[in-house]
């Protein structure tokens, strides 16, 4: 069950006698210090450097790989569930020839936003360590190169979405090569026994791509049945492939044991074991977000949830200057926060940035 964030009243927590737009420090003269950093480059963090953009704030955008990483990763022909209005940041439209846009279009449309807000985003540069206080913080980065890297930054925003890494299925054999917790096309797989575990999209989609592509598929899931997020118009094509055997089904069954040649599942009534012949698991059981440089920072995080502690109107944590934007904002829930709705947050960040500027000038 979701928990709802309870407000953060920020007049409690004490703050540095600093002022977070004051002039910059004597740290270190020679650093330019910029209004916001942000730690991520996905849609959520692009529409945070787009507002900062568009109401006059210096930002720059760190990701430890390219821009929009999480979409690269995403199956190669997959189609998104919402539309591409739905998808828009930045005030820029999202134009297609259909509905809803292909994993294609939606990448070539968030560099589109980059270039057209000219945005400053160093790609395949990864934030190690961030220290300091609201009004200067510094960012210790590392490029693809190995070189260490220094920024200072007034306030951060942490946008590093939910694919740090996967929910692991914690049994025997999960470390041999043939497990994947991704997929991305079927081909690789062709006349392979496949066993696709969960029934969520990404597992209900691999497992009818696969069907069609000479693969020898099967789905194993906990639940008696596919999940309620399903895509409405796959739902009648997958139900039609499990009801008639195409692609068989063990419902109510978790993986016990991965083998070289197969794999074990374990009943959840009564716990009796089957085995059945695999070449590969597909292991689509959802990706976890990384929440440890907030914790370096001292941002507070709810153990049960892993909500860190913000202001939803706002977005700033319990400690001042520090901000998230996206599916961080969601905790253990990834399926709370997605696009359509994480893309407000940066809008929410800036606008908190530059009242305070404004405060802090009158």
């Amino acid at each position: 069950m979701y928990v709802a964030v309870c407000r953060w009243d920020r007049s409690r927590t004490p703050r540095s006698p600093a002022s977070p737009f004051e002039s910059q420090s004597e740290a270190d003269p020679i650093m330019q210090i910029l209004d916001l950093a942000i730690v991520g480059a996905g849609p959520c963090g692009i529409a945070a450097g787009a507002a900062a953009r568009r109401e006059g704030l210096s930002a720059k955008l760190f990701d430890k790989g390219c821009i929009t990483r999480s979409i690269v990763d995403y199956p190669y022909y997959m189609t998104f569930f919402s539309t591409a209005r739905m998808l828009e940041i930045g005030d820029v439209p999202f134009t297609i020839p259909d509905s809803k846009p292909t994993r294609r279009e939606a990448l070539a449309y968030y560099r589109f936003v980059v270039k057209h807000w000219d945005l400053d985003v160093h790609q395949y540069e990864e934030v190690r360590r961030i220290s300091g206080r609201e009004g200067d913080f510094t960012l210790v980065t590392r490029t693809s190169g190995g070189e260490e890297q220094r920024y200072r930054a007034r306030a951060v925003a942490m946008a590093t979405g939910g694919f740090h890494e996967p929910n692991y299925l914690d049994v025997p054999g999960e470390e041999l090569p043939k497990v994947r917790h991704y997929y991305q096309e079927p081909y690789p797989f062709y006349d392979q026994d496949v066993l696709v575990v969960g029934a969520g999209n990404s597992a209900v989609e691999a497992a009818l791509e696969m069907f069609r592509n000479g693969v020898r598929v099967s789905l194993a899931h906990f639940q008696d049945r596919i999940d309620k997020g399903v895509k409405p118009w796959v739902v009648p094509d997958i139900t039609n492939r499990l009801e008639r055997g195409e692609i068989p089904v063990y419902w109510r069954h978790r993986v016990a044991e991965v083998k070289p040649g197969s794999v074990l599942l374990r009943s959840e009534e009564g716990g009796a074991l089957t085995e059945i012949a695999n070449d590969w698991v597909l292991a689509m059981t959802g990706w976890r977000a990384d929440p440890e440089l907030l914790r370096a920072l001292g941002v507070s995080i709810d153990a049960e949830t892993g909500i860190p502690t913000h202001d939803p109107e706002t977005m700033e944590t319990d400690v001042p200057g520090v901000y998230i934007a996206g599916v961080l904002a969601a905790g253990h829930n990834a399926n709370k926060i997605f696009i359509e709705n994480g893309r407000e947050h940066g809008g929410r960040i800036v606008a908190a940035l530059s009242g305070a500027r404004a405060g802090a000038g009158d």
